[in-house]
């Protein structure tokens, strides 16, 4: 158990851990082969989508929107079909309609009373301005990977992150469904890290890559995030 009371700002990724990307990218992605003659499982497809998008976000930086639209190219190359314009766009289109886990507004509003609330995001700044009014909270900072110019596992873009905030290290509490993409960088910057592992009842692939690290705590979601940080528990 971690000690809430030494933390000022608490840090979240957006995607994953706050709104519920997986089902958004199956979403489309699904009916999208299918339409191509192309029939994988979720995990496959969540397997697929997490190593081209870490391969296409590794090198010099292109907008989220370019990411996506490259990965569904990726996708039609692999499987020896050519998308249309609009099943190019189709991902990153789809973001806007993209909705916040159950328990994502309930535990932000909570967590809002004793916290400076910060997200630190691998995304575009009008792509994230859609999912802001789905979670319906007023964030202190919003950091993306437009403003960064990077991807997170980057150093760069907690760098940014930590020097908006100026507050001390110690201060600060980041919180992530994405090993591979930030608990893993956050740590070795000093950080505490809370692991929303939304899918420890679930077997198979996701949406990210693996990686291995140790959090400061494991969670299952944020509700239990935000009781466990509730002034009543500690």
């Amino acid at each position: 158990m971690i000690d809430f009371h030494q933390y000022k700002a608490l840090t979240f990724d957006c995607y994953g851990t706050l709104i519920d990307w997986e089902n958004g990218i199956l979403g489309v992605l699904k009916p999208l082969l299918l339409a191509h003659n192309t029939n994988l499982d979720d995990d496959q497809i969540l397997e697929l989508f997490a190593e081209l998008e870490a391969e296409l976000e590794k090198g010099e930086y292109i907008k989220y929107r370019e990411v996506l639209k490259r990965v569904v190219q990726k996708f039609g190359e692999q499987f020896g079909f050519e998308p249309t314009a609009d099943e190019l766009n189709s991902l990153a289109d789809s973001m806007q309609h993209w909705l916040p886990f159950p328990d994502t507004i309930e535990a932000l509003r909570a967590l809002k009373q004793n916290f400076k609330l910060v997200i630190i995001s691998n995304v575009d700044d009008d792509l994230f301005a859609f999912s802001a009014k789905h979670l319906q909270v007023e964030f202190d900072q919003i950091i993306t990977a437009e403003q960064a110019k990077s991807y997170k596992p980057s150093l760069n873009n907690f760098r940014v992150a930590i020097e908006r905030i100026d507050l001390p290290l110690e201060q600060i509490l980041h919180v992530a469904a994405s090993v591979y993409h930030d608990i893993v960088t956050a740590k070795s910057l000093g950080l505490s890290t809370v692991w929303v592992n939304r899918r420890a009842d679930q077997k198979g692939a996701n949406s990210t890559r693996s990686a291995i690290s140790q959090p400061d705590l494991e969670v299952p979601d944020l509700k239990t995030l935000a009781a466990l940080s509730s002034p009543k528990q500690y």
